[in-house]
């Protein structure tokens, strides 16, 4: 037997989201995590993009290519071309090359492929050009009502709302404040907060607002036992099912 997910028995209305594709099992934020989440019960799968030079978006969290690579390459100062031949370490010892950095449209198929929600995360300060072109390259795939845009710069979700505005959007943050709060109630975003925040006070409390609450990282069943029991809409986690 393989290495496999952990499995929540009692979901109620929660939707579980796989954490950078199924990335306790695969390496994160590749065509492979996101095809192993694809094959899952999964309702989407997340990842984060960064700008490059040429006209692709490359799927990667980190600003550079250190943490999952023998290189150290600035990812938004580096073509697609360059950034397609690096192999990634793999999770294991077994090499893999066919372990590369995907693109936002290879992202897009995948997840359109196994019928999943896109919980896109924009990463760093997008332009709003660079914006449009994101919208434009999902618009292509006809997928973009099966998106969840998600970021931590406000400026980003505000872009969004403004050239798409029945997107799907939730505010990222991980500690508290009358700032995401006020943003929340003035622009009508959803929020996406580590699972500490979401006590069930805060789920309460977003609820009352009309406001679904995503939440992030949660690998451990009893802490996700616990939010679901509390109401929470989505948990995102690298492991549980």
């Amino acid at each position: 037997m393989g290495i496999d997910t952990i499995k929540i028995q009692n979901k109620g209305n929660t939707k579980i989201i796989a954490h950078r594709g199924l990335s306790g099992i695969e390496r994160q934020n590749t065509n492979s995590a996101f095809v192993a989440a694809g094959n899952r019960s999964y309702f989407g799968i997340e990842t984060d993009i960064h700008t490059t030079t040429g006209e692709e978006f490359a799927v990667i969290h980190d600003d550079t290519t250190r943490s999952v690579s023998d290189t150290n390459i600035i990812v938004e100062e580096s073509s697609y071309d360059t950034l397609s031949q690096i192999i990634l370490k793999n999770t294991d010892s077994i090499e893999r090359i066919d372990l590369r950095i995907p693109t936002l449209r290879q992202y897009i198929s995948i997840c359109k492929k196994y019928g999943k929600f896109a919980v896109l995360e924009i990463k760093n300060r997008f332009t709003r050009t660079d914006i449009e072109k994101v919208i434009s390259q999902i618009h292509e795939l006809s997928y973009i009502d099966n998106v969840i845009f998600i970021s931590f710069n406000l400026d980003n979700l505000i872009d969004l709302h403004e050239l798409l505005p029945n997107a799907k959007i939730q505010y990222l943050f991980s500690k508290l404040s009358q700032q995401a709060i006020d943003a929340v109630k003035t622009y009508g975003f959803d929020v996406d907060v580590h699972y500490d925040v979401a006590t069930k006070d805060f789920i309460q409390y977003m609820h009352s607002l009309g406001k679904q609450v995503n939440t992030w990282t949660v690998d451990k069943l009893e802490i996700a036992e616990k939010l679901i029991d509390n109401g929470i809409d989505y948990i995102t986690s690298n492991i549980l099912e």
